[in-house]
């Protein structure tokens, strides 16, 4: 780049760009002020623009990335180089928010694979830590402000005691409440909103960055147990009608990140359905699933089903397939169960792992663009996507993303082309779907 254009950059960037961060290695975060942050794309460092920074939201994280170096814009001259002071550093936005941008660095020989979290880039101005992200749900329902822990604790206890024999409730309290603090089980401990229920052991797909199993030989591993039973109807039922009856704005979700793949149990859930549906017409009934088995899905709708949300990583079969590598179902099943319940009148979501640097390409929008006309989609929930970007990558054997657009432009060029197809992070309640879509009920 010539020396002019460099010292121009560096002018500009001096007015609205957040420093880099670094960590010493014992915990403690500073900022350089020699170099202005940059984000990543794909496997390139990039400047980001202005526009996309925003503060750290309540209940964001930062993390050091051993082993690695941030890379940076020198604020004299312009151009990239890294920080040598310490590790990089990259931050955890929390639910409701999409990032933009990850923490762009250098690995050095040896660095040991990340776990499986969001790496958003991160940077220190004026006081305050900034990410490059949009708010992308209004909905409230995993803040940490709205977490009780008393509350949540009496809540538990009181599950606990009233249901004693429930295997399901134990799991749900015991594991996923207080040990891992999952929101979706804290908020059914708190007795509003979305209820999970996780129903399968058994999974159908081995997913790369799978969250609750990973071979032993793997670099990596799960954030959490999964499931080790497989509940009945009855003990779906036990707790379920009650959260439906007396919930504000009630949704029950099979198919959890603590267990596989619900549609493996769909006779269960059909079963669960069935039942529910004759104690109680409230609330909705959800099933998070890979969308394997197209015909499973259409005895759920029969039995009641009102939404679906299938996970992807890609629109695009050959970038899904490496990293799902399903077992006796393809990419086309999770096309034709989209497809099923949207003729049954249902609610369809894909839970959408975002990659910038692959998820806004050209060749990813085109297909997404394809996926969203052929399957009649309702949602996109814009997931961060909890994984190391160079073993992520490396796994699924890409080392060319393609001309890619930014990520906030392709949700702005989707937006002005399907104007009914709503984006989001979350499952939207009955009363959502049927309603004022864009109003927070989770106030």
């Amino acid at each position: 780049m010539p020396e002019a254009q460099s010292s121009k950059r560096a002018a500009i960037l001096r007015m609205t760009s957040p420093f880099i961060l670094f960590s010493d290695g014992q915990g403690n975060i500073f900022e350089d002020t020699s170099l202005y942050v940059t984000g990543r794309s794909g496997w390139d460092a990039v400047p980001v623009p202005a526009e996309d920074w925003i503060k750290l939201p309540s209940g964001g994280n930062l993390y050091e990335l051993p082993g690695r170096r941030g890379i940076g814009i020198d604020v004299k001259t312009g151009t990239m180089r890294l920080c040598e002071k310490g590790w990089a550093v990259a931050a955890f936005i929390p639910p409701a928010h999409t990032g933009l941008y990850m923490a762009a660095y250098e690995t050095m020989k040896d660095a040991p694979t990340l776990p499986l979290f969001c790496y958003t880039a991160a940077g220190w101005l004026a006081g305050e830590f900034y990410v490059p992200a949009v708010r992308i749900e209004p909905d409230i329902r995993q803040e940490c402000e709205g977490y009780d822990d008393e509350q949540i604790k009496a809540g538990t206890e009181q599950l606990l005691k009233a249901y004693p024999h429930n295997r399901l409730v134990k799991h749900l309290m015991e594991n996923c409440c207080m040990t891992y603090h999952c929101p979706a089980a804290r908020n059914f401990a708190m007795g509003r909103w979305e209820c999970p229920v996780p129903s399968s052991p058994a999974c159908n797909a081995n997913c790369i960055g799978c969250i609750s199993f990973q071979p032993v030989e793997e670099s990596i591993v799960s954030t959490q147990d999964r499931l080790t039973f497989k509940p009945t109807a009855e003990e779906i039922v036990e707790f379920t009608v009650p959260h439906l009856e007396t919930a504000p704005f009630p949704i029950i979700s099979f198919g959890q990140g603590c267990e596989g793949e619900p549609l493996l149990m769909w006779e269960t859930i059909r079963d669960s359905i069935i039942d529910i549906r004759k104690h109680t017409t409230r609330g909705s009934l959800n099933i998070n699933t890979n969308g394997s088995k197209p015909e499973a899905v259409r005895a759920l709708c029969e039995a009641g089903l009102n939404s679906m949300r299938v996970s992807t990583n890609s629109a695009r079969e050959y970038i899904y397939t490496p990293y799902y590598r399903p077992n006796n179902y393809t990419f086309s099943d999770l096309l034709e169960s989209l497809k099923i319940v949207q003729g049954f009148g249902g609610w369809t979501s894909i839970n959408y792992f975002v990659f910038p640097g692959m998820t806004d390409s050209i060749e990813e929008y085109e297909a997404l663009r394809k996926l969203i006309i052929d399957t009649g989609l309702c949602m996109i929930q814009w997931r961060n996507f909890n994984i190391d970007p160079d073993w992520y990558l490396g796994k699924i054997g890409v080392s060319e993303t393609g001309d890619c657009m930014g990520v906030k432009q392709m949700m702005e060029l989707i937006r002005e082309e399907f104007p009914n197809l709503k984006f989001g992070y979350f499952n939207p309640s009955i009363e959502r779907i049927k309603g004022d879509f864009e109003k927070d009920f989770a106030h």
